[in-house]
């Protein structure tokens, strides 16, 4: 089974997850340096992801706590199009919601720096996202659990 990448898209950083070949586990990859240009972005995570050997793609969808859009949401989608065009399998969009505070918590407590915090913590946003998707396309028809 291919590899699915998880991305935490911001126009300064966009960080990068990446499953096992099960598609059953996250695990933070890295950070890609925002370009400022959403076809940009697009192309150097399409180049990771070859690199990866990642078909598939899950880009974080970020919303407000009511479901509302922001220009940040829109931005996510222009990008999330763009990366759809140059990528090798298809790009799912999945709730972004509490990813942020979820890698804060897991990064809390790490005695990093605040600089190596910051460093991580797209990476581990990231991968919360990826592991909210993997988890919930586990729990399909015939899944146990």
């Amino acid at each position: 089974m291919p590899r699915i990448l998880g991305i935490d898209y911001g126009s300064r950083r966009i960080g990068i997850a990446i499953s096992d070949p099960d598609g059953r586990i996250a695990s933070p990859h890295g950070v890609v340096r925002g370009s400022g240009s959403v076809a940009e972005d697009a192309r150097a995570v399409a180049r990771l992801a070859a690199s990866l050997e990642a078909a598939e793609f899950v880009v974080g969808l970020p919303l407000h706590m009511d479901g509302s859009e922001s220009d940040q949401t829109a931005l996510t989608r222009a990008f999330a199009a763009a990366l759809e065009k140059l990528a090798a399998g298809p790009v799912h969009l999945h709730d972004e919601r509490l990813s942020s505070r979820a890698a804060d918590e897991l990064l809390a407590g790490r005695g990093l720096t605040r600089k190596k915090r910051r460093a991580r913590h797209d990476a581990i946003a990231a991968a919360v996202i990826l592991q909210g998707y993997l988890d919930a396309a586990d729990r399909g028809p015939g899944a146990s659990g």
